[in-house]
């Protein structure tokens, strides 16, 4: 065959892939302004969680007044919150390994055994202090390079948060406002959690546990998870100085995201995540059904509540299921 002098047509070179937009000046005035760092000692790993001391837990068992138990977890099912939207966090997978089995032989005692396969931040959950990092850092100013494929979260995963137990405060931000919830484009601010507060005639205190309503949780019980998740109101980013005055413990509201989906500011994604998680040391919970709750504090006219939520201690996990409940 012969040689061809055809000259080849030039191939176009790679583009690199467009870089996002570094974290803005604003945010860094922010995170400086809420940082826990060192404030509890080099070596702290629960941050905000020493808030919660002895005397705070026996002040929020005085809140038990009539025993009423609200259950605040959505069901670990199958067909869960979940979308595909983040890439591993797969709902509950189910599986029956032994069902009615002798294991001593025939006519003894019968067990029947099953396993879940399962993303930890999958439906109602805590996140750990190392769920997300920025610039390089998670909480305490350690390495984000500490978290490794292998053992997970070498420093503050959330089997350090051995207990979390305290006064829970209800602010119940569509209630305030007269809504049934809060429009999907609604960035939770200062002022709304203000008038919330004023509306339960609650004060928060230091150590505190705040659940912030805002009914999205309302699309999901009626089966769209879709639009449950995107768009969604939650907090904004102008929040974190308002929990950091007030020394809150944790917070968690009713949404898959917490804040607000899509940001606020265009191409900032997850600032609240990292305000509180990295900055201040804050764990925040998603995905709490907070309407049965709502009603029950409606009835009593009464916001504030000893809150159970303990974690499930994945040793070296970035998050972890919950089932907290809510004793009136």
């Amino acid at each position: 065959m012969p040689h061809s002098t055809e000259t080849p047509s030039p191939q176009p070179s790679p583009q690199p892939s467009p870089q996002p937009p570094p974290l803005p000046p604003e945010f860094h005035d922010i995170a400086k302004r809420v940082r826990n760092w060192f404030r509890w000692g080099a070596d702290d790993e629960i941050g905000t969680l020493n808030l919660v001391t002895d005397e705070v837990v026996r002040a929020a068992a005085s809140e038990i007044r009539s025993g009423r138990r609200v259950p605040l977890a959505l069901p670990l099912k199958e067909d869960g919150v979940q979308t595909g939207m983040i890439p591993g966090r797969i709902n509950p997978l189910h599986t029956m390994v032994q069902i009615n089995q002798e294991l001593f032989g025939p006519g003894t005692v019968a067990t029947s055994d099953d396993a879940v396969t399962m993303g930890l931040q999958t439906a109602t959950h805590w996140d750990a202090l190392t769920h997300v990092s920025h610039s390089g850092k998670i909480y305490n100013g350690r390495p984000a390079d500490s978290i490794t494929a292998h053992a997970g979260a070498r420093f503050s995963g959330i089997d350090k948060a051995r207990h979390i137990v305290s006064r829970g405060v209800l602010l119940d931000v569509a209630r305030a406002k007269g809504l049934d919830r809060l429009p999907g484009d609604h960035a939770v601010t200062p002022e709304d959690l203000d008038e919330a507060a004023e509306f339960g005639r609650v004060t928060v205190r230091a150590g505190d546990i705040v659940l912030v309503r805002t009914g999205q949780m309302q699309v999901y019980l009626a089966g769209d998870k879709h639009a449950y998740g995107y768009p969604s109101p939650g907090l904004s980013v102008r929040t974190p100085e308002w929990f950091h005055a007030r020394d809150v413990a944790a917070v968690a509201n009713d949404t898959l995201t917490f804040e607000i989906f899509p940001p606020e500011i265009e191409n900032l994604w997850l600032p609240v995540h990292a305000l509180h998680l990295v900055e201040m040391g804050m764990i925040q919970g998603q995905n709490w059904n907070l309407e049965e709750l709502s009603t029950a504090c409606a009835e009593v006219s009464r916001y504030t509540f000893l809150l159970s939520a303990m974690p499930e201690p994945f040793i070296g996990g970035t998050g972890t299921p919950v089932a907290p409940v809510a004793l009136l």
